[in-house]
């Protein structure tokens, strides 16, 4: 009995002494939404292959943002959440520079959905980190 006391005892004390704080803020954004898939004609003769150099599978939660927003803060793996669809999306690719305020989201190879999504504005947030003595304050 008293083994378990002291195990009930360590796992509160793990428990509350996690740090459960982000150590990031999610800001929002409006953007022009489209789709694309990874197949040849949408791409170039690598269609898998992003512009980061991540090797993209049907059934990912990935973006490719216009280059105007790496400059705001969507880089390279940044954590998205879009609304009216689940989950966190990364950004994985680039868009054309022709393209401004705008993300595009992986549909695999499924081009009938990509279509059926079209280009919708939405409201995103995006991860950004926090500095590293906003996150002790915290």
């Amino acid at each position: 009995m008293k083994k378990q006391w002291i195990l009930i005892v360590l796992i509160l004390f793990s428990l509350l002494s996690c740090n459960n704080t982000e150590s990031y803020s999610w800001k929002p954004l409006e953007v022009k939404t489209s789709a694309y898939n990874s197949v040849a004609a949408q791409t170039d003769h690598e269609p898998n292959i992003a512009a980061w150099g991540d090797t993209l599978k049907p059934g990912m939660k990935c973006i490719a943002v216009s280059r105007d927003l790496i400059a705001l803060g969507l880089k390279h793996n940044t954590k998205v959440k879009i609304a009216g669809l689940s989950g966190i999306y990364l950004v994985k690719d680039k868009m054309n520079a022709r393209y401004n305020n705008r993300v595009d989201i992986y549909m695999g190879t499924d081009v009938k959905r990509a279509k059926k999504w079209g280009q919708k504005k939405l409201k995103i947030k995006y991860a950004i980190e926090k500095p590293p003595t906003e996150n002790a304050e915290n």
